[in-house]
């Protein structure tokens, strides 16, 4: 599979599950707070390079891989680089349309326990917030409403390619990499 079939295929897992997360979102009334964005300052936030790799294809058509790669490498900072505080609007993220897939999924996945049950996982502030609106969405999870759970959806992507989906940076380091891979791979087709 070449690189851009890899970047579709990838933004078809994202389609997707963007399609999902929304229509659960919409039987629930679930929602993130706006402009909350509490989520993107944990420091330990870690994605894989395939997760990015759509991200980075888009910087390097539009001529930014390299500017990008820069202030990555001088980045000393553990959060996202994507992360933009100062941004106006239901999240702080600068490219939504190309966020990693913990930042799709965090908030209107599952993830299922050790008796097969889906559990949803949400943070702490939907839960305290939204607590009748949490609890009826549990409710409705275990009655069968469809919720994407977390290890199918990184599953999907481990069969896109295994390498690339295996293992885990911090999140600019997963970013840094994305783009690095894509550089090379055009380093001799452009």
């Amino acid at each position: 599979m070449t690189l851009p079939e890899k970047v579709d295929a990838v933004n078809q897992v994202f389609a997707e599950l963007d399609s999902r997360i929304a229509t659960f979102q919409s039987h629930t009334g679930l929602h993130c707070q706006f402009g909350c964005g509490k989520c993107c300052f944990k420091p330990d936030i870690e994605a894989s390079v395939l997760e990015f790799l759509p991200f980075a294809l888009y910087l390097h058509q539009q001529k930014f891989a390299t500017q990008w790669l820069e202030q990555l490498v001088k980045k000393n900072d553990p959060n996202c680089l994507i992360l933009n505080p100062t941004q106006a609007g239901v999240g702080l993220c600068s490219q939504y349309k190309h966020r990693g897939l913990i930042c799709r999924l965090f908030g209107y996945s599952a993830r299922t326990n050790k008796y097969g049950r889906k559990e949803l996982v949400t943070c702490a502030i939907i839960k305290s917030e939204q607590t009748a609106a949490y609890e009826a969405a549990a409710t409705q999870i275990d009655a069968g409403l469809d919720i994407p759970v977390m290890n199918q959806v990184y599953m999907q992507l481990h069969a896109i390619d295994f390498e690339l989906a295996q293992k885990f940076y911090p999140i600019n380091q997963a970013i840094r990499h994305a783009i690095e891979t894509v550089l090379q791979y055009y380093a001799y087709r452009d």
